[in-house]
């Protein structure tokens, strides 16, 4: 059972997060992206890709092999904090670069509300435990309903299926002994929040 949790843990891991709520919009709205043709859309998730996932990833592989965290899975606090610093100056980098390529207010309201997520889970981590892996999927899940709501669009079975697999992630950090059922659903609602309310109104900065 625990194996099957670790394994879906790293399937939802937050760092996939960010790109694929930027997918998964442009999937529910093509137009979100004005680049011409396919090609032009997966080189710009790749390039989130980049930013926000592997150099982060990197990153923390640098931590580890300088002694600065002992594990990937940062067990105690104070490891996480520098992850998190470095994850939020690359999804302020990010941002910075998505800015001169469109101005879509969805697309970077998932960037930012994915910067504020990061920062206040910064800020708690100073003297709590909170689930990084569910504000990631609770910010995956704000991004897709917020591009719903913007864009006037219906995806009934996706949020289904998100929900279903929030709850899978969920059931699966308990079960890992990582959080405590009040981590679990404050961080879901933290990523929730964010990303909703930058997507949703447009708050881009």
């Amino acid at each position: 059972m625990r194996t099957a949790a670790h394994a879906l843990s790293i399937l939802l891991h937050p760092l996939w997060m960010t790109t694929l709520a930027v997918a998964l919009c442009f999937w529910i709205d093509p137009y979100m992206y004005h680049g011409p043709g396919v090609e032009a859309r997966l080189v710009f998730l790749g390039m989130l890709f980049l930013m926000t996932a592997v150099f982060p990833l990197v990153s923390a592989l640098l931590m580890r092999r300088s002694g600065l965290v002992s594990d990937l899975t940062m067990p105690t606090r104070a490891e996480r904090i520098p992850v998190y610093i470095t994850g939020l100056l690359y999804h302020g980098m990010c941002w910075y670069l998505v800015r001169r390529i469109t101005d879509h207010p969805v697309t970077l309201g998932i960037l930012m509300g994915a910067f504020f997520t990061l920062l206040i889970i910064l800020l708690v981590t100073l003297r709590w435990k909170i689930s990084v892996h569910m504000a990631g999927i609770g910010g995956l899940i704000g991004a897709v309903l917020a591009a719903i709501v913007v864009d006037d669009r219906d995806a009934p079975l996706l949020l289904c299926a998100l929900f279903v697999l929030a709850g899978a992630l969920g059931t699966a950090r308990l079960v890992a002994s990582d959080h405590t059922p009040a981590q679990v659903y404050a961080g879901a609602l933290l990523g929730f929040a964010c990303v909703f309310v930058c997507a949703g109104s447009g708050i881009v900065v």
